[in-house]
């Protein structure tokens, strides 16, 4: 095969979808379309709209391909999602959202199935978030259904199967808190037994094996007029930390921050892992195990947006002062049952006075100490890389190095989900960074920063 000169690389995360073309002798991105990521609700369940998604990955592949034009296709996609194939290769069931919650019977039977943390390094999470949660809700409350099912295939993978008829999983896929995978053995865990389901589970390739090229109807169709080979595909924060592994030596953390905030301890140990704050294994695209911590970030910024409008990020800087003077302060969880804090629910905490722009400085605040935390839990070392939107966050950024007293850099460009995707088929990639200077007065911040978990421990 060919060295590709363009890649398309579909990139579905959980709020948003998009398909660009990136040149592969400097990584650039040179067109895009993107699309929201629809939650239809029902019936069955609340589930995604793999219809309309399909529909806009091909009329985006038709676009891009009359210009920039591209020989080859890359795939990334958010986890905790798999897809029930039926003998035909259509859906046997809806791909079911992963915040959706169970019946509590349900999710009672399935507590006492699942293996323990020590073997999958997956801990228990809400709703659908462990992909075995998912499966076994599938299989009780939809048995003839399920009966149907031939094959299971993780979430990237679907997509390339669609593109190429050929079926598979990966292990980024697998190992990202699926309950169904062993990350220190590279083997399924003993759940695909109990669910029985392991004859239905697609074989496991490597993010970077090529399954084969665009079926010729589906390359009639998008206006193909040469084999494009379709990659594997890998899960969006193990393609954010790609390109971060690629020629650094380690320890070092990565912060991938999108809907959810992901922090890699690269070089980390799993000995000390607490899976009642959502610390965890994921399995990088070499398939080695990687501690690692998360919460819902980008979501919890959203939401903090709709109540406080856009964030201004000068206003926001010149009203730390006040902020750590008053001790204003944003606590655990906006978005509740995951992150470091599960049980939490938030408050605001000195904040009855304050204008929109202190709630704001209080806010980066809060997003920086979570993060803080989330890379103490999973012993991070060395310096720290911040990518995605977050890294244009230069409140959150000052203060983040300012609470972790070592190096950080933000890493700007393109996301790191495209980037890391596109790094599967050859891209170059020379994403630039700069270091953070942090804020000034570290006394105040450390101050407010010990304040803060006194506050959170009490509640």
């Amino acid at each position: 095969m060919t060295s590709p000169k363009r890649i398309a690389v579909l990139d579905i995360g959980k709020t948003n979808a998009k398909v660009l073309v990136l040149d592969c002798a400097t990584g650039a991105e040179l067109d895009v379309r993107r699309r929201p990521n629809v939650v239809v609700a029902g019936p069955p369940y609340p589930h995604y709209d793999i219809d309309g998604l399909w529909d806009f990955l091909c009329a985006a592949l038709r676009e891009l391909n009359v210009a920039p034009g591209f020989d080859a296709i890359s795939i990334t996609t958010h986890g905790a999602s798999g897809v029930l194939l039926d003998e035909m290769g259509g859906l046997a069931l809806p791909v079911l959202d992963y915040e959706y919650e169970y019946p509590e019977n349900i999710r009672s039977a399935y507590a006492a199935l699942r293996p323990p943390f020590a073997e999958t390094f997956s801990p228990a999470l809400s709703g659908g978030l462990n992909l075995g949660a998912q499966i076994h809700f599938q299989k009780t409350a939809f048995p003839e259904a399920f009966a149907r099912i031939r094959q299971i295939v993780t979430y990237p993978q679907y997509w390339a199967y669609r593109l190429t008829g050929v079926a598979a999983n990966e292990t980024t896929s697998l190992g990202c808190h699926t309950d169904l995978w062993r990350p220190g053995e590279r083997q399924f865990s003993t759940l695909v037994d109990r669910l029985g389901i392991r004859d239905m589970m697609a074989s496991v390739r490597s993010a970077f094996d090529v399954l084969g090229p665009v079926t010729p109807a589906l390359a009639a169709d998008l206006g193909l007029d040469k084999p494009v080979p379709v990659f594997c595909g890998i899960h969006d924060s193990n393609a954010s930390l790609l390109p971060h592994l690629v020629g650094r030596e380690a320890p070092f953390a990565v912060v991938s921050t999108g809907t959810w905030v992901i922090s890699f301890a690269v070089g980390g140990d799993l000995d000390h892992l607490d899976p009642a704050r959502d610390t965890l294994a994921n399995v990088d695209a070499y398939g080695r195990a990687v501690p690692s911590s998360r919460f819902m970030g980008g979501r919890e910024f959203e939401l903090l947006t709709a109540d406080l409008g856009p964030l201004d990020q000068d206003r926001a800087r010149a009203a730390l002062p006040t902020v750590l003077d008053r001790h204003i302060m944003l606590t655990p969880n906006m978005v509740a049952g995951s992150g470091p804090y599960p049980g939490l629910k938030a408050q605001w905490v000195g904040a009855e006075t304050a204008t929109g722009s202190e709630r704001w400085a209080a806010a980066c605040l809060y997003l920086a100490l979570m993060t803080q935390t989330c890379l103490d839990l999973i012993g991070a070392r060395g310096s720290v890389l911040v990518e995605g939107p977050f890294a244009s966050n230069g409140v959150y950024l000052d203060c983040l190095q300012t609470v972790l007293d070592r190096p950080v850099r933000a890493v700007s460009g393109s996301t790191g989900t495209s980037q890391g995707a596109g790094l599967l088929a050859g891209v170059s990639l020379s994403s630039p960074s700069r270091d953070i200077s942090g804020y000034p007065d570290q006394e105040a911040i450390n101050g407010y920063a010990a304040r803060w978990r006194k506050v959170v421990m009490a509640l």
